[in-house]
């Protein structure tokens, strides 16, 4: 299973507090079952593992069972900074209204984060960049540029993708085909000024 190299710009203290936020969620999930819950993070968390960009205090995540994600999930910790921060699950968190590929989940890397009971995996950086483009604000359009500085994306694969997933959208697909082209747009736009 291909594994995700986290950035060497990461937080070393938000991927402790994330491992510690996991093994919350371990404790509380028992499910007497031998296959572990898996866990596909997308959003902030997933951009910091692989960018070292911003953190995000809420993890966006879906799980393979159904679970209740305790109330009190919260771990709180400094930064490399010295400044006090929390981290949590966002219970609000729901991929349907996102555009995903149909395969994202089972192209998702392992995040090497061992937690007995919890498989963490994390989308791809093309499926993250596609999750992002049917809310497509300034901060998922940032994101977006984010991870192709990191090397992790391009134009042509972004469009790939996001073209594939538009089958399976329920929304306004003219306006997600337009958030493609500007996506594609600002990533040709960087790449050309990278090439400078």
């Amino acid at each position: 299973m291909p594994e995700l190299k986290i950035s060497r710009r990461a937080d070393a203290a938000f991927v402790e507090a994330f491992k510690s936020l996991v093994a919350k969620l371990a404790r509380s999930a028992k499910t007497g079952s031998k296959d572990p819950i898996e866990m596909i993070l997308a959003g902030g968390a997933a951009m910091h593992f692989y960018t070292g960009s911003r953190i995000s205090d809420d993890i966006d995540a879906v799980y393979s069972k159904r679970l209740l994600v305790p109330a009190d999930s919260a771990v709180v910790y400094r930064d490399s900074e010295g400044n006090a921060r929390s981290v949590h699950f966002d219970p609000n968190y729901n991929e349907t209204f996102a555009l995903m590929h149909e395969d994202a989940h089972q192209d998702a890397l392992r995040l090497p984060v061992d937690v007995e009971g919890i498989r963490v995996m994390v989308l791809q950086p093309v499926d993250l960049a596609v999750s992002k483009l049917a809310r497509f604000g300034e901060i998922d359009r940032e994101d977006i540029l984010e991870l192709v500085r990191a090397g992790l994306l391009t134009a042509q694969a972004l469009r790939k993708r996001a073209e594939e997933a538009l089958p399976g959208y329920v929304g306004d697909l003219s306006t997600v085909k337009n958030s493609i082209d500007i996506a594609c747009r600002d990533i040709e736009a960087l790449t050309r000024r990278a090439k400078r």
